[in-house]
């Protein structure tokens, strides 16, 4: 089975060593990856972390790889909501979709690391509140309005992107409400929540349909962004025995939720993995229950963390082998 989608690939910026280098480390990766035809690269918002997750403000970021590309969209997957005055969030955001001629795919979130909203002196219980009021006071600002009490509005206007907003949603609940505002609907590689036997495609199937079915919006057709992990390679030994240290790593860092002992390859399948040949990874990603349903197909290398080369060897042969085996074509979804 083919199918039309947009292709896009996420980082999380992660790595050692110093940010400088990170950050110039991947922007050569959007830069990469507008050359091979992607159609969005997204980044990920993190805070305090010193390995996985190095960047904790994406607007400066994206303004950059905003100059060094042409023609791939920029994502943000996801903003936190809650950390920013919602105004002010709709200020970067129109700045990076106005220096990037209309590029910017605006995915927000509530967040869910504990020690963020206590680091932040926010209270992670009103986290859903504040991601609720200030997605509609964001949308408010984007298409126009008035500002409050005054006659000020958004300069510089981005009327358009508010058609280009993103939620993260991980429950039926959760996806009821992506739908009736109106935003595209952004799923995680892996569920986040307590471990369970069950795959993760499994578990985002029913998020999916409840999203489709609660879609109101006739101005325009909804959106599903599948995110999954993938690392192909020559076969699935040599691709084990180069995940091996980041899947175990990984694994461990999931306090408790992973039980202990098991295999490298049931982590690999509990953090949705998919590894090997170019033509395993399609035929696992072809056999994905929520992939029908996307519209955006976003691969990411994380849990693993390769170097720069390797990374871009990856983006190569996803754009030349795996995304083509799927159905897509640069620029026709």
């Amino acid at each position: 089975m083919t199918k039309p989608f947009r292709l896009g690939f996420l980082t999380h910026v992660e790595g050692a060593g110093e940010s400088r280098a990170i950050y110039r480390d991947a922007l050569e990766l959007f830069k990469a990856a507008d050359h091979l035809g992607f159609d969005v690269g997204w980044v990920a918002e993190h805070h305090f972390k010193e390995l996985v997750g190095r960047l904790p403000s994406l607007f400066p970021f994206l303004a950059a790889a905003a100059q060094c590309t042409s023609r791939i969209h920029l994502g943000t997957a996801v903003a936190l909501i809650p950390f920013e005055n919602p105004l002010r969030l709709a200020e970067d955001a129109a700045v990076v979709d106005t220096l990037s001629g209309g590029r910017l795919e605006l995915g927000v979130g509530s967040g869910f690391d504990a020690a963020e909203f206590t680091a932040f002196g926010m209270d992670m219980g009103q986290r859903l509140q504040r991601t609720t009021d200030g997605l509609k006071l964001l949308q408010s600002a984007l298409n126009g309005n008035t500002l409050g009490e005054s006659e000020l509005r958004l300069n510089p206007p981005a009327p358009n992107l508010s058609a280009r907003i993103w939620q993260s949603g991980q429950s039926v609940v959760g996806a009821k409400h992506i739908a009736n505002a109106g935003s595209g609907l952004l799923l995680s590689r892996s569920v986040i929540g307590p471990a369970t036997d069950e795959a993760t495609d499994q578990q985002q199937l029913p998020v999916v349909q409840a999203y489709l079915d609660g879609w109101q919006d006739t101005s325009q057709k909804p959106r599903v962004g599948m995110s999954r992990g993938i690392y192909p390679a020559a076969d699935k030994a040599s691709a084990l025995a180069h995940l091996r240290k980041d899947v175990l790593r990984a694994a461990a860092a999931q306090q408790g939720r992973f039980p202990p002992g098991e295999s490298l390859e049931s982590y690999c399948r509990r953090l949705h993995l998919f590894y090997g040949t170019p033509e395993e990874v399609v035929d696992g990603l072809r056999g994905d229950k929520v992939f029908p349903y996307a519209t955006d197909l976003i691969l990411q290398f994380s849990p693993v963390i390769p170097e720069l080369s390797e990374a871009i060897r990856i983006l190569e042969v996803i754009a030349t082998e795996i995304a083509p085996a799927l159905g897509w074509r640069p620029g026709v979804a």
